[in-house]
């Protein structure tokens, strides 16, 4: 069996783990690259159903193609799609570049804070009508205990230090020091109750593994992954005034596949267009302790 399908393996394994182990599960979908490798590693694990639902955290500063691929994927395969907000911060215009806040204290308000009052049920949540294709608000205030997530232990630092199973308090917050051991495949399932937990079924996967999936499920994806016309794409996708696009005229998975292969990105971190990062001391440590994807 060839490297990239032992990591799917390894995947719809943890995805089918995590289904027959914890209720009130749900997946987050940030609608980039490797959310939507995940959602596709759903579809497989459970036949071409998700039986949870996915969430988005919309901060309304996502770039409009990404919304549009949303709705378009979630219509296409029938997802159970959900989507929070932080509307309050958003009324109030306490946002960044529109408010006078920094970009650290943005993140929080649209990202860490929308996305653990989404979870708990404590904020309202909409969901997509799939008959009118509008979303209408959700009354269900169930909290989710369990949150698949994909995250890559070679994307940013603080995701190396995470278990495929990562528990976190009844406020989201990750202690570091508190992670559960996982030796020769053998996972923590069992925890206390009131745990929240984070499953991460992409953690050993790479960058690389990541677009050469793609390339070879025929994945769809948000086309500004791809050259722009103007000799750029974007490697990493956020928010639209943190987020820059790099110099590259890969034009479609296979080219992408070839750049990370031969070293051509190889200076350029892959992360390196997310101003939040900078600004939180070059990682994310900092908004993820606090509960950020």
């Amino acid at each position: 069996m060839d490297y990239l399908s032992k990591l799917e393996n390894t995947s719809i394994f943890l995805l089918r783990e995590a289904y027959a182990s914890f209720e009130n599960l749900c997946m987050l979908w940030s609608i980039g690259k490797d959310s939507t490798v995940l959602m596709w590693l759903a579809r497989k694990a459970f036949y071409g159903h998700i039986p949870f639902p996915l969430v988005h955290i919309d901060t309304h500063y996502k770039i409009p193609e990404m919304i549009e691929y949303r709705d378009r994927l979630a219509k296409e395969y029938r997802i159970n799609m959900i989507y929070g907000e932080n509307a309050q911060a958003l009324s109030e215009g306490k946002t960044y570049p529109d408010g006078a806040v920094d970009r650290l204290t943005c993140c929080r308000a649209l990202k860490t804070e929308a996305l653990a009052n989404t979870l708990s049920g404590a904020w309202p949540r909409y969901r997509l009508n799939h008959e009118t294709g509008a979303y209408e608000r959700d009354d269900c205030r169930q909290a989710y205990t369990g949150v698949i997530v994909g995250v890559r232990a070679d994307e940013e630092g603080s995701r190396s230090k995470e278990r495929y199973f990562s528990p976190r308090d009844n406020h989201n917050d990750w202690n570091l020091d508190d992670q559960p051991p996982e030796f020769w495949n053998y996972y923590k399932t069992d925890f206390k109750p009131g745990t929240h937990l984070r499953i991460h079924p992409l953690l050993d996967w790479t960058e690389l593994n990541i677009w050469e999936y793609i390339e070879r499920e025929q994945i769809p994806t948000v086309s500004l992954y791809y050259d722009q016309g103007d000799g750029t794409r974007y490697r990493s996708l956020g928010c639209a005034p943190c987020t820059s696009p790099i110099r590259s005229t890969a034009k479609n998975p296979a080219d992408i596949v070839e750049e990370l292969r031969t070293g051509q990105l190889a200076n350029i971190a892959e992360r390196s267009g997310r101003k939040q990062d900078a600004e939180d001391g070059g990682g994310l440590e900092t908004l993820r302790r606090d509960g950020y994807m």
